[in-house]
């Protein structure tokens, strides 16, 4: 059973990764798809980290495509946020995090920006700590 289950990890692993340069390609991508888009590039590394046919190499790869992505969207203080705890570098990740937070913040809709503070809270935060009032 469990080797079924690797199996399952190995091939959504791909197949979230071509889906999410599919919507990275799209010329005339809608909000929704930008919400999939980043979710499909983290579910993707999660499916490769399962794999049974996992190297150091999918864990890299999927790592840049969520920082891809998060650039792609405009959100760039997060991306570096996560590469500095990544790195860990509480002090610029905390800094860039924080900034990150501030724009959030900034967005108008609410649902948009609970969306948004809700996927800025969302792990990985590689053992870095981080505050968590958005108020």
């Amino acid at each position: 059973m469990e080797n079924t289950f690797e199996k399952i990890h190995h091939y959504m692993g791909i197949e979230l990764n071509q889906q999410t340069w599919k919507l990275l390609e799209k010329k005339d991508r809608n909000d929704t798809d930008d919400h999939r888009m980043l979710a499909f590039a983290k579910a993707s590394l999660y499916h490769w980290q399962n794999s049974q046919e996992f190297q150091l190499l999918n864990e890299q790869r999927g790592e840049w495509m969520i920082s891809h992505v998060f650039s792609v969207l405009g959100k760039g203080e997060e991306a570096l946020a996560r590469t500095h705890g990544a790195s860990g570098h509480s002090e610029k990740m905390n800094e860039y995090f924080l900034k990150a937070k501030d724009i959030g913040k900034q967005i108008e809709g609410n649902k948009d920006k609970e969306i948004f503070l809700a996927d800025l809270h969302f792990d990985p935060w590689f053992e870095c700590t981080k505050p968590m009032d958005d108020s």
